[in-house]
């Protein structure tokens, strides 16, 4: 039963990294589940088993991008260190993820294809979304400890993501290359810590 279930998680597995590698080199329109099918070396009839529409496919590949979210999501909140201190941890949790290949390769080609079908878009943003918890439970965590003065969490932390998003995965999705200097992924942590603490930090 053990081999069996192993051979069949392989499968999926299979099917999951061709369908990446076919909607990353032609597009979800243009990719057929008889294409995905064949990279994968399975048959047809395999690939339904596993997945019931081209659509259901694409969005589990979105949510291996969500999982790889996850993984760096989970920041409980230390009254014993510095505000500044924990942020630039999570910062640099982010930053490692958001300027590794894999996510951005990945990324890259899930939002090429949102961008033009408004149902995907819809399903991938609230995937999104609930990954953003763990930085806003910190947030709200903070500001219940009194270090900071904030009334939304949730945009607060959308726009704490957002200043390491915009000059990480936002830009190599309009061809720029990944950031892999140390110094500079360090300079993109700093700035938006102080630009953030700046303007939530209670300093009364």
């Amino acid at each position: 039963m053990a081999v069996v279930k192993k051979l069949t998680e392989r499968k999926h597995d299979d099917i999951i990294q061709a369908a990446k590698d076919e909607f990353r080199a032609n597009g979800f329109v243009a990719t057929s589940m008889d294409r995905i099918a064949k990279t994968a070396q399975v048959s047809k009839r395999t690939v339904y088993n596993h997945f019931e529409s081209k659509e259901v496919l694409f969005s589990a590949i979105a949510q291996d991008l969500c999982n790889t979210f996850s993984q760096v999501s989970e920041y409980p909140y230390d009254t014993d260190k510095p505000v500044r201190e924990q942020l630039e941890a999570i910062a640099e949790q982010q930053i490692n993820m958001l300027c590794s290949e894999r996510f951005l390769r990945l990324f890259k080609m899930t939002m090429s294809e949102t961008l033009t079908s408004p149902s995907l878009t819809r399903s991938v943003i609230e995937d999104f979304q609930k990954e953003n918890i763990g930085v806003v439970k910190w947030i709200t965590a903070a500001g219940k400890a009194g270090k900071l003065r904030i009334k939304d969490p949730v945009a607060a932390g959308k726009q704490f993501l957002a200043l390491l998003e915009s000059f990480t995965s936002w830009p190599y999705l309009f061809g720029e290359p990944i950031i892999t200097d140390k110094k500079e992924q360090r300079s993109i942590i700093d700035s938006a810590v102080s630009m953030f603490l700046d303007h939530y930090e209670d300093r009364s």
